[in-house]
């Protein structure tokens, strides 16, 4: 069967406004689920509801209705009936997962950890102090959030990766509370596998829930599940947009689209490895894998290698349906238009895959995360070189930046003055307080000035 994966050609002029609406399609706005979706939610609900209506309805529930309204949508959305104390996996069950794990396993946990640790370390905030006057000192302090929510998904596949993206960085950041919510499914709340990793890594509160119940069940607390500061971690549409709905009642991370790829290649880039980059992300399913290249006839030979490719790979259907639906190979006039388009796009994940890819960083200025190198694979990042996974996607990177142990921690400024320093602040404060007529502002100055005798 013939790959029918989108071709750009930006000689065209029809060009521009092909690669605008790829981007829309992406869009956490927009309306990506799958067809069984569409069809749950007419069963549930009675109804076609958007992914937004339904978000609200589900979080309006919950908020209202507490645990009750959490295992209702557990039964209809995930088919899965629990009980109330069903709901927490026990210590048990986490040390039994714990025990039945190939040592192997644990070991690659363990070592993964240790990675994520190291870096999220080094990039840790630290307080600071100064003095930038006589009677004045100035800092600002971070301390760790108290307690926070993280959403794995567990769906389609389990997820230990994404574990370890959110988790270790909470960790390395301080959090003491960490509360991990996964779907009532066998790659989620029901996976050995994923229940080990949780236990390595030191988690005691691990709950089956999933969907946006399963969010608004983290931003307004249950019963047996409390409410948390912030919730982090990736999902499907309707994770991303209960998130949106419950941001303001705590912090979130993201407002997280379909997992995207954009791939820069010039004539060292070897068609195998550029197309086993374009499905790894597009096994995602959905996920949007995009070829920028200038190299006359590469397109041709990648698309060669990703037919090939698919027709061996187990999760091949899935990555051709992606492919087909939000991927593109596109023909640049140039290495300079690549760069321009790359920069469009804001992707998540930003491939290099050139020659001399350093001297490309400079002039790369909106991505998530970029790989740098032909022998660099998207998987390293996504499974364990150190920085987290988690990261903006659908052109978010313009303004976003991936999940890191710093988002875990919240910011003080600290000041204090002496007499000499009030005395030296006070008569701009005073013209300011003046000139917004808020005389009490004032008063708090010259009252403390008054009392030390100085005008």
């Amino acid at each position: 069967m013939s790959l029918k994966i989108r071709r750009i050609d930006c000689t065209r002029d029809d060009a521009r406004e092909a690669i605008a609406a790829l981007r829309r399609e992406l869009s956490p706005r927009g309306n990506v689920v799958s067809p069984e979706s569409r069809a749950r939610t007419v069963a549930v609900f009675g109804e076609p509801l958007s992914p937004l209506q339904v978000v609200e309805r589900i979080c309006d529930h919950v908020a209202t209705r507490g645990l009750e309204a959490v295992l209702d949508y557990t039964r209809k959305l995930d088919q899965v009936a629990l009980k109330p104390g069903e709901v927490r996996v026990s210590a048990d069950e986490l040390d039994a997962a714990h025990r039945g794990a190939a040592p192997e396993y644990l070991a690659t946990i363990a070592r993964i950890r240790e990675n994520v640790l190291t870096y999220q370390r080094a990039i840790l905030n630290r307080d600071v102090h100064i003095e930038p006057k006589p009677g004045l000192k100035l800092g600002l302090r971070y301390t760790p959030l108290r307690r926070v929510g993280v959403c794995i998904p567990g769906g389609a596949a389990a997820y230990p990766s994404t574990l370890l993206m959110t988790v270790v960085p909470a960790q390395a950041a301080g959090v003491r509370e960490i509360a991990v919510v996964v779907p009532p499914t066998k790659f989620g709340g029901y996976n050995p596998e994923l229940l080990a990793a949780c236990r390595e890594l030191g988690v005691t509160e691990v709950h089956r829930v999933g969907g946006a119940q399963a969010v608004a069940a983290l931003a307004y607390g249950v019963e047996g599940i409390a409410a948390v500061d912030k919730i982090v971690g990736p999902g499907n549409l309707f994770v991303a947009l209960a998130k949106k709905h419950v941001y303001g009642e705590v912090d979130i991370d993201s407002i997280a689209g379909p997992s995207e790829v954009v791939l820069i290649a010039d004539a060292s880039a070897d068609p195998r490895f550029i197309a086993a980059d374009l499905i790894s992300q597009a096994e995602h399913s959905p996920g949007a894998s995009i070829l920028l290249t200038w190299i006359p006839g590469l397109v041709e030979r990648v698309q060669a290698a990703l037919e090939d490719q698919l027709a061996k790979l187990s999760r091949g259907d899935l990555a051709r349906d992606s492919l087909e639906r939000f991927g593109a190979l596109i023909d640049c006039r140039d290495e300079e238009q690549a760069v321009t388009l790359s920069n469009l796009f804001a992707p998540e994940h930003l491939h290099v895959s050139t020659a001399d890819p350093e001297r490309l960083v400079p002039a790369l200025t909106v991505a998530g995360a970029i790989f740098l190198g032909n022998l660099t694979p998207v998987a390293l990042g996504d499974y364990a070189a150190g920085p987290s996974h988690v990261l903006p996607t659908s052109g978010t990177a313009r303004w976003a930046s991936g999940l890191s142990a710093n988002d875990f921690l919240r910011r003080s400024s600290l000041i204090a003055v002496d007499e000499r320093g009030l005395a030296e602040l006070a008569p701009d404060v005073r013209r300011l307080a003046d000139v917004e007529g808020l005389t009490a502002h004032r008063w708090s100055v010259d009252v403390r000035l008054e009392k030390a005798g100085r005008p």
